[in-house]
């Protein structure tokens, strides 16, 4: 692939495509790029880098990643590294990445959870991968039950302090912890920037626990994954389940979840998407981006054609 040179137009959007970030100076794409799949060491890298460089192309600034992405573990990282040297090294400035630790990452008492040492040597371990300095956004990235909230907290705190994140975040916190979180980063003068959940119309548990507004009213963002519900709420599964999909595999989707009822709802929104001039996939991203306190949803991609057609949620 010939040298990188961004496109001229990639901003020619921004007053559509960016949103504020609670009551933060930082503006997020209303659209981010997750690198969960198709980023990994299995996956054909010049695929990855297309999509990459499509989605800044386009405007989305926002790249997210956690330690674990890949398969295998890691190497969702590593792709960035090269995408970084190869392409984006001179408009690191324009970008704003983000990486996670809080899952199991190595082998060991000390490769899982929340504890001080795997947060902070998680995210050593991620800089080299990604040929970073710093990250933008670094996420405790699940509760962590055992440790004591403000171990976890200081190390975000500390991490902040040491220059290797701008700001911090936390991803699928309970409500109260979250609360707690707010209160304990902002008397250190290191504000909880976002707090990632999964929010789609199928799954609505931070609306339904508080969680969305107590971000909103404490001037915290708000990023939904899993907008499309593992791909439940596009045109893939309308006519039941098609082969070679992600529910064929019974990995992320089990054949149980497509009930008839589920099934007769998901013909229902289409029927909806569709009288409105609208994909379902495109009236799922733009529910939620309605949502009072929500700032962006992540999309995967597999190609920058799939990318495109999520894009067209924000016009």
């Amino acid at each position: 692939m010939n040298h990188y040179t961004a496109s001229p137009t990639r901003y020619e959007q921004s007053a559509t495509l960016y949103q504020r970030c609670g009551r933060s100076g930082v503006l997020l794409p209303k659209i981010s790029l997750g690198l969960w799949h198709n980023f990994g060491g299995i996956d054909d890298y010049q695929r990855s880098r297309e999509i990459l460089r499509y989605a800044f192309d386009h405007g989305i600034t926002h790249l997210d990643l956690a330690n674990n992405y890949g398969p295998p573990y890691g190497s969702a990282e590593q792709t960035l590294g090269r995408v970084m040297d190869e392409d984006f090294r001179p408009y690191r400035d324009e970008l704003f990445i983000s990486t996670k630790a809080g899952y199991d990452m190595w082998d060991g008492p000390y490769g899982n959870w929340g504890s001080r040492k795997y947060l902070m040597a998680s995210l050593d371990q991620s800089l080299r991968r990604m040929r970073l300095d710093y990250v933008d956004l670094f996420y405790s990235h699940r509760y962590d039950p055992d440790t004591p909230l403000e171990e976890t907290l200081q190390a975000l705190v500390d991490i902040v302090r040491t220059g290797k994140a701008l700001y911090v975040g936390i991803s699928r916190w309970p409500l109260d912890a979250t609360r707690f979180a707010i209160q304990y980063l902002k008397e250190r003068d290191v504000p909880l920037l976002i707090y990632q959940g999964r929010l789609n119309m199928l799954d609505r548990a931070p609306m339904d626990e508080g969680i969305l507004q107590l971000c909103h009213e404490s001037g915290v963002g708000f990023i939904s994954f899993s907008p499309l519900a593992q791909g439940l709420l596009t045109d893939r599964y309308l006519n039941g389940i098609p082969e070679g999909s992600r529910m064929t595999r019974e990995h992320f989707l089990k054949h149980e979840m497509l009930t008839p009822q589920l099934l007769q709802q998901l013909q229902a929104w289409n029927a909806e998407a569709l009288a409105e001039g609208r994909t379902l996939a495109e009236r799922a991203l733009r529910w939620i981006l309605q949502q009072q306190g929500v700032t962006s949803v992540l999309v995967g991609a597999s190609s920058t054609a799939q990318l495109a057609r999520n894009m067209r949620a924000v016009g």
